[in-house]
């Protein structure tokens, strides 16, 4: 983005908005939050949020758009590249890295799943998955070593979705389930030399 982009100055307010409106949503509901309750707790008026978001589904849409792009930019790049063991583990840490900076986002699609199926994020969101199994999966390999490498990306959202209420630091289970997904994809690369 140049240095000139409008959403570069106007930012930090942005992101404020769908940090405030996420936490809201997590909150009371994504259905039960109004845009007068994020101008409050934002203490701005309606008026000024509308400037940057004219509804709430704009709001969810940005951060969406905002919070995945990594995850496009690792699809491009792992499309360009051979389909090694070492690709694969470095798609499995780039997507883990990607999903902890969404934690947030993807609370609020585990916990709005009706929602995010109205707003078709969760169809992005699909499609997303499906570009990275292929991505991860062994073409040729036996079927439980495909299945290896399609668990090892759910792995990573184990890790992110269903563990977050285990005690201790959320930044250890990330790396514990990131773990485990690279010697899943690892186990069913060993009929490779």
């Amino acid at each position: 983005m140049s240095s000139s982009s409008p959403h570069q100055r106007r930012g930090n307010t942005r992101q404020r908005i769908q940090d405030v409106a996420l936490e809201l949503f997590a909150e009371q509901g994504y259905e039960k939050t109004s845009l007068r309750e994020i101008a409050e707790r934002l203490d701005v008026t309606k008026a000024a949020l509308y400037y940057h978001f004219k509804t709430k589904e704009d709001i969810i849409i940005s951060v969406f758009e905002d919070l995945t792009q990594p995850i496009d930019d690792l699809i491009s790049w792992a499309g360009g590249e051979p389909r090694t063991l070492e690709t694969k583990r470095e798609v499995l840490r780039r997507y883990s890295e990607a999903m902890a900076a969404g934690t947030s986002l993807y609370r609020f699609m585990q916990e709005n799943q009706a929602t995010v199926r109205e707003l078709s994020i969760g169809d992005t969101m699909k499609k997303r998955l499906f570009s990275l199994v292929e991505l991860l999966r062994a073409q040729d390999a036996p079927l439980a070593d495909q299945v290896r490498c399609i668990s090892a990306l759910f792995t990573l959202h184990a890790g992110m979705m269903f563990l977050q209420h285990v005690e201790g630091d959320p930044e250890e289970t990330r790396k514990a389930a990131l773990e485990v997904a690279t010697d899943l994809i690892t186990q069913a690369h060993h009929h490779l030399p």
